[in-house]
């Protein structure tokens, strides 16, 4: 029995690893804010280490990334989101495009949600000269 649950606890963990999804960091994120008090929202584009002030607030993208075998998947950001007035971080963590409540700013005004990483753009296919069907 004990040798059984030994097993178990050696190759459970190494398991898990396996089905771990690999992950792609991308060059920025798309992010969507939302005053609750006035309800004007915005989206806004951000490259890796790029900031945007929404009326109180400072939103820093420091890192996206995405699912490498299905990059329309979930996008996690990673913000720093700061406070103008008091430079203040209200929020710093990983925020997940699928699950905005998971991780949210706790903030009685504003909302800020990730949207997508920002994607490299696929090749454009290769133009063909008619001449060379005839």
């Amino acid at each position: 029995m004990r040798a059984l649950v030994l097993l178990l606890a050696l190759v459970l963990p190494a398991q898990a690893q396996e089905a771990a999804p690999e992950f792609t960091e991308s060059d920025g994120a798309a992010l969507r804010f939302l005053d609750k008090l006035t309800s004007e929202t915005g989206d806004v584009t951000l490259s890796r280490g790029q900031s945007a002030k929404f009326g109180r607030l400072v939103v820093q993208l420091d890192s996206c990334r995405y699912p490498t075998g299905n990059p329309a998947s979930d996008a996690e950001a990673h913000l720093t989101i700061l406070e103008v007035a008091t430079e203040t971080p209200l929020f710093t963590g990983w925020m997940l495009a699928s699950s905005p409540a998971l991780s949210a700013l706790d903030h009685p005004r504003y909302d800020v949600w990730v949207l997508s990483c920002v994607l490299p753009e696929a090749p454009a296919p290769e133009a063909t000269d008619p001449a060379e069907g005839e």
